[in-house]
């Protein structure tokens, strides 16, 4: 049964505590990555074999396993993606960042230029279930930001395949390559390149705890987009939610991953125990209920804070992945939200709109790193060159105080550098 905790009456460690895996895998990743880097695809044939339990024939999906997945599909579910990739789209495009010239001055131009990755790599995670929505919200950004090559790799399956809504969402976003690796060799084999994987400049997408460190060691040898923590949701509600509501919405997140985490803040106690006696109604109807289960009785909790304006500070320091506002009027409180990662405002919100459906990325900061991180965006698959041009006329307007620049940190071939086109030649 979930917890209910009144703040000010337990410690802050109590109420701001998170839940974190506690698996020490960082010597099995670098052997991993290792491994990959010295042995490439044969490497990643043995792992997947050990792993995934399966031999595919080719590591990279063909023309003729993506037809096939497409004959599987239901019609009805293919246009559902095609109506998510419309929205996601729609959003994505705003993010678009222009280049800039600056002229204000005689004889000098500056300027930033946006270049997009020349290849993207993406994970998307397979195991204990399939995310189709993860391809859209992590190719269509790619895409619209310009990366000519769009790569993503997923595990297969025991028969050597991806499930086919995989395929089909890969197909709708405009994929690349399709590459049936998952696990540590996956990133290892976008970091490097293999015969089947080519090395990417950045790889995105969340994945398990060994995802996450190989993404931690590679990251240098590429960019990455961040180290996902488990899934998380915070709600504030006031005392008017309906209960039920709130327990679905909480049930969402905890049946994700064991170590996922669902918060309820309100300012009503009686709300707290309706929901508290909800979680255990619903709990029973999910397919997943031993996963949520656990979750909600290892990391779940409701706050009772004094108000809904305490609830909102708690919300900040917590800096959750998702964020509910379940009140009447949730704009009055949106500029007071500083730290989460994507939020959803009233009472006709659920969360798992922005999973599949509306539009904005659902790939977002967790673990408190919305204080200073942010969703997947079109900008993490762009990078910025800026460029400089002075005439000798405008370079002789301020050589001087280059030079001044130069001279005060002791750096004299600086100052040079500067001074000595001003000398007659």
């Amino acid at each position: 049964m979930i917890r209910i905790l009144k703040y000010g009456e337990v410690s802050r460690e109590t109420i701001f505590s998170r839940s974190m895996p506690t698996i020490r895998v960082e010597d099995t990743v670098a052997e991993i990555i290792r491994n990959v880097r010295e042995r490439g695809d044969e490497a990643l044939r043995e792992y997947t074999e050990r792993f995934d339990h399966a031999k595919p024939e080719s590591l990279v999906v063909t023309k003729a396993e993506m037809e096939e997945a497409l004959g599987k599909i239901d019609p009805a579910f293919l246009d559902v993606l095609e109506r998510a990739a419309v929205n996601i789209r729609k959003f994505h495009r705003c993010q678009v960042r222009n280049s800039f010239l600056i002229n204000d001055e005689p004889g000098i131009l500056m300027g930033q230029k946006i270049i997009p990755v020349d290849r993207a790599g993406l994970y998307v995670p397979g195991g204990t279930a399939a995310y189709p929505s993860s391809v859209l919200m992590a190719v269509i950004p790619a895409k619209i930001a310009g990366v000519r090559e769009v790569v993503f790799t997923t595990p297969p399956g025991p028969d050597g395949k991806l499930n086919p809504a995989i395929l089909a969402a890969a197909k709708v976003a405009g994929a690349d390559r399709i590459v049936k690796v998952g696990g540590a060799q996956a990133i290892a084999a976008m970091a490097y390149g293999t015969a089947s994987v080519p090395k990417v400049d950045k790889i995105v997408g969340p994945g398990n705890a060994f995802v996450a460190e190989a993404k931690r060691q590679v990251y240098g040898v590429v960019s990455i987009d961040m180290i996902a923590g488990p899934s998380e949701i915070l709600i504030v509600a006031d005392g008017k939610s309906n209960p039920k509501y709130l327990a679905a919405d909480l049930l969402s997140q905890a049946e994700h991953d064991r170590v996922a985490s669902a918060v309820l803040v309100t300012d009503s106690e009686a709300l707290a125990m309706q929901v508290q006696a909800e979680l255990e109604r619903q709990l029973p109807l999910l397919d997943r209920e031993a996963i949520a289960r656990e979750s909600i009785e290892r990391n779940g909790k409701i706050i009772v804070a004094e108000n809904l304006a305490q609830g909102i500070d708690i919300a900040n320091e917590i800096a959750p992945e998702h964020l509910e506002l379940c009140v009447d009027n949730p704009f009055e409180y949106l500029d007071r939200i500083r730290h989460a990662g994507s939020v959803f405002l009233g009472r006709n919100c659920p969360e798992a709109l922005g999973d599949y459906f509306a539009g904005p990325n659902h790939t977002l900061p967790t673990q408190g790193t919305a204080r200073f991180s942010s969703p997947l965006s079109v900008d993490d698959f762009v990078k910025k060159t800026q460029y400089t041009y002075y005439t000798r006329e405008a370079l002789e307007r301020v050589a001087g105080d280059v030079a001044a620049f130069a001279l005060q940190e002791g750096l004299t071939g600086h100052a040079r550098s500067a001074m000595i086109r001003l000398e007659e030649e």
